[in-house]
């Protein structure tokens, strides 16, 4: 459970600035985590509810996860995921009207053990007014020395139909006739688990992604300078680069200490083919007290801008690719959070084995060096802007049941 609360709390910080694409793959990992070689998922049910707002964006909804094992060595999962947003963030005020719509995504997986190893697939499908992405996945996972090391391999592959979402002349909202595009994506992962001492485990990931197609975002659009002209600038389309290529490692280290608490620290590197390098860094303490488990954490991010990003261009046209979408900008983010997990039983419910109740609060803070608030051009003019930062609360509640 705390490695999935973990995946999850994650997933919600780095949703704003993820494509529909790597946000799937994310909830990829919250809901069908590879589980460890030679040892099945445990059969339960999770309910949970997450809340996110910040920046004028709030995405809020439910999600039911069910596993279920069918003698020693099959195990099945579904999931069933929504995201409710409503959206006035600085990007939808500077070049569009403010929206609301609804996001759903399914998925299922088998997982098959056969001696020590453990095969692993499944599907991903994921629908809203106007991105619709389905994805498939397989990896299988070798324990090896006697246990101690675990070795996972995996492969996902995706394809995405983008929209654009327009007004027709009776004020409804509808895909736009004249705009329909296509991405596929690939990704290629190398896991490495390995029991160091009997108190300290290390893992290795590491991660190549490949994207090729429509990677830009229909809504977001570039300014350039236009003196004498409203405020300023003048917006245009995004043109973006048709292809790109990412690669990310991480490391992680979990000691387990003498009074029963666990410490944790991981450091990721990312880098890829537009010119973003990326660090992240992050430590996690948990506790146990009674039936509760405590943990709080903090997390580091920075990056920088992509090689075509600019937050002001001098001119139209002025280079091949141009890009103001601010997950593409140069930036850093500080998360700290906190949270609690009850363990309890259920009396009059002996097929519950046990049951726990979690929840999960975190604030997040990015500072932007090089992409300002656009809105209040007219008043300190073209460029001259404040720089934009963003606070958001993070909110995460579930519960499990086993059986």
């Amino acid at each position: 459970m705390q490695l999935r609360a973990q995946r999850l709390r994650a997933a919600l910080r780095a949703a704003l600035h993820l494509s529909p694409f790597r946000r799937t793959l994310l909830t990829l990992c919250i809901c069908t985590a590879p589980v460890l070689g030679g040892v099945l998922p445990e059969d339960r049910a999770d309910v949970m509810w997450h809340d996110y707002s910040g920046g004028g964006l709030t995405v809020t909804g439910p999600s039911v996860l069910i596993r279920k094992r069918v003698g020693d060595s099959l195990a099945f999962s579904a999931n069933y995921y929504e995201d409710m947003i409503s959206s006035a963030s600085i990007d939808v005020k500077l070049s569009a009207s403010p929206y609301h719509e609804k996001r759903t995504q399914w998925s299922g997986g088998i997982d098959y053990l056969h001696g020590k190893s453990t095969y692993s697939a499944g599907v991903i499908t994921s629908k809203e007014p106007d991105y619709k992405a389905n994805t498939t996945y397989f990896s299988v996972s070798q324990d090896m020395f006697g246990d101690l090391t675990t070795l996972t391999l995996g492969y996902r592959r995706a394809w995405d139909q983008v929209f654009r979402d327009i007004k027709n002349v009776n004020g409804q909202i509808i895909n736009d006739p004249t705009f329909h595009q296509r991405a596929d994506h690939r990704g290629y992962s190398l896991g490495l688990s390995q029991i160091l001492t009997r108190n300290t485990i290390a893992s290795f990931n590491y991660e190549l992604l490949t994207d090729q197609g429509y990677l830009a975002n229909p809504y977001r659009k570039i300014r350039y300078l236009s003196p004498g002209q409203g405020a300023g600038f003048t917006l245009a389309d995004q043109v973006y680069p048709n292809t790109r290529t990412s690669n990310a490692a991480s490391l992680t280290l979990k000691h387990y200490l003498h009074w029963h608490a666990a410490l944790t620290g991981q450091y990721r590197f990312y880098r890829d083919t537009w010119g973003i390098v990326a660090h992240t860094g992050e430590i996690d303490y948990s506790q146990p007290v009674g039936h509760w488990l405590l943990d709080g954490s903090f997390r580091y991010y920075r990056q920088n801008h992509a090689d075509f990003y600019s937050d002001l261009f001098p001119r139209a046209d002025y280079q091949n690719f141009m890009a103001r979408d601010r997950e593409l900008a140069t930036f850093q983010t500080y998360t700290v959070g906190f949270g609690a997990e009850y363990q309890f039983h259920i009396p009059g419910l002996p097929w519950v084995s046990k049951s726990s109740a979690n929840v999960h609060v975190e604030h997040l803070l990015i500072n932007y060096a090089d992409f300002r608030n656009a809105l209040l051009a007219p008043s300190y003019g073209a460029g001259n802007e404040p720089l934009y930062r963003l606070d958001a609360n993070i909110f995460t509640a579930f519960v499990s049941f086993w059986f």
